[in-house]
């Protein structure tokens, strides 16, 4: 099975013309449709809002797209904050989902009227003495512990996880943060990653529908919103099911009904965080083969490497490859697609079988919209490459150019070489 580039080879040859390799580039048209669907899947929820998870792609310009479809930002970080309040994110467009946080990051999302979620019940003195108060709109994040299963699945291991708190720490914290001021309060919990079922988010919903319930009850505190977070997936391999976002708000819907609904709490909005979902296989890289090598196995080195797309690399993970113009070849040929860094993981795949790979052939890798360009870095004094958006109407457009040495050397300003080149 193969995966369909959202590019052809014609289009790819001229945008590289322009744009040399290695570059990502993005799907304008995917962008749009997908979070359209996302948008109609929960409309049944009065209040319902996706926060894009910022981390994932932290591009001004595509976030600029989603904020087209209502999405606010989801931010951990201060610069990432600032990245929001750039893109026009006000008040509570923005949630701020932090952990181990500095304080100076708590007063930034406070004078930006950010909503605060709390990662533990400590953060409540460190919060309060950071900013003199507690913000009347706040959130927990929860974290049931164990095993979270579905049927009789594993899906991921939230008692591992460093993030949250523990049953019996948020309804203290919930209290807590009631005693100092805080009136409307927020849920979230996020217990898996990449997910590619639609049994997910329901699961997780009854989980929180039914905290949601006790809380309020036991508490005396107003539920406002309950925020499903991330964790729908994409799938990286050609063979898998993708997620149906309709079927996923649909089943979060009736489990709105059975548990939120004859509680009282049909006016709670419901919220997720999703990166992944909302960019993954929107967005590629591209590169070119530069280099072949014939020892004890079969190399393609291509001009691109880990700090482009580090997820094959730490992770082992798959990411689909097309060498374009030869998709219809037989794939009876067996490689190990590697960068030039000086680590011997720095490969996007192995073992892999694909067409003849000629030097000069494009590859495209698939999926890398988020957690992409974002998780580069530097190593080998190698630069970050350039972020090219394929418009609509098949034009392109360059929202971040690639780094150049003088990049590189600007934080050197304290040494010779820095001061020469920043000038």
């Amino acid at each position: 099975m193969t995966k369909k580039p959202f590019v052809t080879k014609e289009k790819l040859e001229e945008i590289a013309r322009e744009y040399p390799t290695p570059f990502h580039l993005y799907d304008e048209k995917g962008i749009r449709e997908n979070a359209k669907a996302l948008k109609e899947a929960f409309a049944w929820n009065k209040g319902y809002r996706e926060y894009f998870a910022v981390k994932a792609t932290p591009n001004p310009f595509l976030i600029k797209i989603l904020q087209d479809y209502g999405c606010g930002c989801d931010c951990s970080s201060y610069t990432e904050l600032m990245l929001s309040e750039a893109v026009g994110a006000t008040g509570e467009d923005i949630m701020f989902s932090s952990n181990d946080t500095p304080a100076e990051d708590f007063r930034l999302a406070d004078r930006l009227g950010a909503i605060i979620n709390l990662d533990d019940i400590t953060h409540i003195e460190f919060l309060e003495r950071a900013l003199g108060h507690i913000p009347e709109t706040i959130s927990c994040r929860y974290n049931p512990g164990g095993i979270f299963k579905i049927s009789n699945d594993i899906m991921d291991n939230p008692g591992d996880a460093k993030y949250g708190m523990t049953t019996e720490q948020i309804f203290e914290a919930f209290k807590i943060l009631k005693a100092k001021g805080a009136k409307e309060f927020g849920i979230h919990a996020f217990l898996a990653s990449n997910t590619v079922t639609n049994e997910y988010y329901p699961m997780l919903a009854r989980v929180l529908f039914e905290l949601a319930v006790r809380l309020q009850k036991e508490t005396g505190a107003h539920i406002k919103f309950i925020n499903l977070s991330g964790g729908i997936g994409i799938p990286y391999k050609p063979d898998q099911e993708p997620n149906d976002i309709r079927v996923i708000g649909e089943g979060v819907r009736k489990v709105y009904e059975e548990l939120l609904v004859p509680a009282g709490m049909g006016d709670v909005a419901l919220y997720t965080e999703l990166g992944r979902f909302m960019l993954g296989p929107y967005g590629c890289l591209v590169t070119r083969a530069i280099h072949e090598k014939h020892t004890y196995k079969e190399y393609i080195g291509v001009d691109a490497c880990a700090a482009n797309l580090m997820r094959p690399a730490i992770y082992g993970a798959y990411h689909h490859i097309t060498v374009m113009g030869k998709e219809s070849e037989p794939c009876d040929h067996v490689y190990d697609v590697t960068g030039s860094l000086c680590e011997n993981n720095d490969k996007f795949a192995v073992d892999r079988h694909l067409p003849k790979i000629d030097i000069g052939d494009l590859l495209v890798i698939h999926d890398a919209g988020a957690h992409g360009f974002s998780m580069g870095y530097n190593y080998n004094g190698k630069l970050r490459s350039a972020e090219v958006l394929l418009r609509e109407d098949g034009s392109t457009q360059l929202i971040r150019r690639a780094e150049t040495p003088k990049d590189y050397f600007a934080t050197f300003d304290c040494f010779e070489i820095g001061k020469n080149l920043v000038k």
